[in-house]
């Protein structure tokens, strides 16, 4: 099983090219939970996410004779990016194998850090199927995205890292996906300190984790549906399964709402841009979803910042309508010069903002002489949406809430 002295060789052999990112506190989540929170900032790593450190280890302990067969990967993205660079930079052949629907964004990285990419297969474990039939055809070795001793050492620097930089810290939130993130962190922090907490985190959408610990054995989903493309994975790996089970306190989900508000909070009010699978372990302790003291110090991990800018604008929005700050609705004017003027000064007395307004004169679903409106608004949260909502309807207008 991996070991203290396995995550220190590997802090020595990437020293070179991973960076020693930053812990920070936030006033704005210790404010709003009520703990003591310091985020580990892993979102600027180089290549954007963690998944560098494990990468340049493996790459690291490669035989000459793997060295010259070159290595195949699969990843969604942030994996592949790590293992290019950490390859290209060794001299080392390198292909990877990356879902068909892989965001734009990191698909043209990987490809930037120079690897050979292949896009194949709906999702990751079906790129992974793809990866190791090229292993087998071409005689390369295969580098494993979690579930590789080398791997979850290198991931383990992060947990070295954060009690050298957070030494009175007690309890830290990770993301889990295959499980190679939380494995060495986990083994870093309770080998030299039992005592702090290690908690992980799942999206709701890819969530093997919590049914592998009641069965006590590894459980694989059908598929995954979750905005964490980051760590959507099928089934937690055989080696971090053990780890979890022994050294991780508790694991728990979220939902994709819960991960975008998050995420839009951090962009927002911390200037923090990252990916849904960065956002999960601070969404899990905004949602309460372990117990905790006041002032305990929580650090959270915000494990990667590769996010595609269509997703991003996607997320953003839904964040807003978690936090009571984008409403759509839906009224019914009577079609004549002054109807909509009268509804808009209504909106703007009440100060709100409109972002779009949409008319819809052919709908079945009005009278002849009506006209159906959806206006998209910006307000200042749920009271102020609610208190809008209420002027409109004593206004005499039947106003739709639309999703």
């Amino acid at each position: 099983m991996l070991s203290l002295a396995a995550i220190r060789a590997a802090r020595d052999r990437i020293a070179d090219v991973a960076r020693v990112t930053p812990v920070r506190y936030s006033h704005t989540f210790s404010e709003r939970t009520g703990a003591s929170v310091s985020l580990k900032l892993e979102n600027v790593q180089r290549t954007g996410a963690f998944k560098i450190r494990g990468a340049l280890n493996r790459i690291a302990t490669l035989s000459d004779a793997e060295q010259a067969a070159g290595v195949v990967t699969a990843s969604a993205g942030n994996h592949a990016q790590g293992v290019a660079l950490a390859a290209t930079r060794a001299g080392v052949d390198v292909t990877i194998v990356m879902p068909e629907h892989a965001p734009i964004s990191k698909v043209k990285a990987t490809r930037g850090y120079g690897a050979r990419v292949v896009l194949d297969g709906a999702d990751y474990a079906e790129a992974q199927a793809r990866a190791h039939e090229i292993e087998h055809e071409a005689g390369r070795t295969y580098v494993h995205a979690f579930d590789d001793e080398m791997v979850m050492a290198g991931q383990g620097t992060i947990g070295l890292e954060i009690l050298e930089q957070q030494p009175d810290v007690e309890t830290v939130v990770v993301p889990i996906g295959g499980g190679g993130l939380i494995s060495g962190i986990a083994t870093a922090i309770t080998s030299q300190q039992p005592d702090v907490r290690v908690i992980g985190v799942q999206a709701e959408g890819a969530s093997s984790v919590i049914d592998s610990l009641e069965a006590g054995e590894i459980k694989s989903r059908d598929s995954v549906d979750t905005v964490a493309d980051g760590i959507a994975t099928r089934s937690v790996g055989e080696q971090p399964f053990e780890i979890i089970q022994e050294r991780v306190d508790e694991v728990v989900t979220v939902s994709d709402e819960e991960i975008a508000l998050a995420l839009t909070l951090l962009l927002e009010r911390s200037k923090t841009v990252v990916e849904g699978a960065g956002a999960v372990a601070l969404s899990a302790l905004l949602e309460g979803r372990f117990a905790y003291e006041e002032d305990e110090v929580i650090v959270p991990a915000l494990c990667g910042g590769n996010i595609d800018m269509n997703v991003l604008t996607t997320v953003i929005l839904r964040g807003m309508i978690q936090m009571g700050r984008y409403l759509k609705i839906r009224t019914v004017l009577p079609d004549r010069p002054g109807a909509l003027e009268s509804l808009i000064e209504i909106i703007a007395d009440k100060g709100a903002n409109i972002y779009e307004i949409h008319h819809e004169r052919t709908s079945r679903e009005v009278g002849m002489s009506d006209t159906s409106v959806e206006l998209e608004l910006e307000t200042h949260g749920p009271d102020h949406a609610a208190d809008l909502l209420a002027t409109l309807r004593d206004a005499g207008y039947t106003v739709d809430v639309r999703k």
